[in-house]
């Protein structure tokens, strides 16, 4: 049969580019965000998964019946899940009780073991990588086909799947005619494996870091300090240190974007593009608008498109909370 896969994890990759009218008309560039919401779980984080779960079996970490255990903010933990029910592995997922109830529940309906925990600090024991780690840990005294702390954030297996998939499809789709790349960092994962491939084909090409407010990297990249300032209600992006996989990323310069900037975007391509993305997606839409009026007209700009909004229902459609905290709302609440 035409077009069809043995099963779903074939349907991960190969997302299509899609013009975003808005923003190149804006800048008189090209920007193009790559569709990975089309991923069979939703989200970027099915890549993230499928390398972190590759790089278990080439180990011999894993057999049918072990456990796959992650902290997560959400959508690493339903590509995790996924992937772990074909392959016949229980998921154990970490998750701090303030994100969304969208991502709870999703999780659970996928039959994910999800324990909430309390939101800390990286630098706290309670910090929820922290905590999935040392459950791992306990976990393996129980279980004889191996317990896996899949490791999203220092496990540079992630870094590495961006680098053998993301990154040449972009450099094909564009047919190695793009002049900058963009895109927030959680992990860091497809920042670092897509600018290191990307720099390897063309070393011209701009790399720069679209970091929320309330996130220490953009005065990284841009002062060589980790220094928080604002706050944001993205979700899943951002980050308090340098991550392994954000460690090897090449990064030209960053910007810090705010959510009075990023969420006029979403609701913009809502209601004139067709497009309804989640939070994450706006941080780097706008960085892409920026990178476009800086590079000038002209150039081929290419962001990541991460998932879409239903994850975050209630707060990109929630008219008190949004009035509460000052942020802008979709004319049509």
């Amino acid at each position: 049969m035409k077009n069809s896969q043995d099963n779903f994890i074939e349907g991960i990759g190969n997302t299509p580019l899609i013009k975003l009218n808005a923003a190149s008309k804006i800048t008189g560039c090209n920007i193009y965000g790559k569709a990975e919401y089309l991923n069979p779980g939703g989200s970027v984080k099915d890549r993230a998964a499928l390398a972190l779960i590759k790089d278990a079996e080439e180990k011999k970490l894993i057999s049918k019946g072990g456990i796959v255990v992650e902290g997560t903010a959400g959508n690493t933990g339903i590509g995790l899940c996924l992937i772990g029910n074909l392959k016949g592995y229980k998921t154990v997922i970490v998750m701090n009780e303030n994100q969304t109830q969208e991502k709870k529940d999703a999780l659970k309906n996928i039959g994910a073991d999800l324990r909430l925990v309390p939101p800390k600090p990286y630098k706290d024991d309670g910090n929820y990588v922290k905590i999935a780690g040392r459950l791992a840990e306990e976990l393996k005294k129980t279980n004889n086909h191996g317990v896996v702390w899949a490791n999203q954030f220092d496990n540079t297996a992630n870094s590495k799947g961006h680098y053998e998939t993301t990154g040449p499809e972009i450099w094909d789709q564009t047919s190695g005619k793009i002049d900058g790349f963009i895109c927030s960092s959680g992990t860091g994962g497809t920042i670092s494996g897509v600018s290191r491939f990307l720099k390897e084909k063309n070393k011209n090409i701009k790399i720069y870091l679209s970091d929320p407010a309330g996130s220490a990297l953009y005065n990284y990249i841009q002062n060589g300090k980790l220094k928080s300032e604002g706050g944001s209600i993205t979700e899943g992006i951002g980050s308090s240190r340098i991550t392994a996989n954000f460690a090897e990323a090449k990064i030209d310069s960053a910007y810090s974007i705010d959510d009075q900037e990023s969420l006029p975007v979403l609701y913009s391509l809502i209601e004139n593009e067709g497009l309804s993305l989640g939070t994450s997606c706006g941080v780097n839409i706008a960085g892409a608008i920026r990178m476009g009026k800086e590079l000038g007209p002209g150039k081929t700009i290419v962001t990541i498109l991460c998932d879409k909004s239903d994850k975050y229902n209630s707060k990109l459609f929630n008219k008190e909370f949004l009035k509460e905290k000052g942020l802008p709302y979709p004319n049509w609440l």
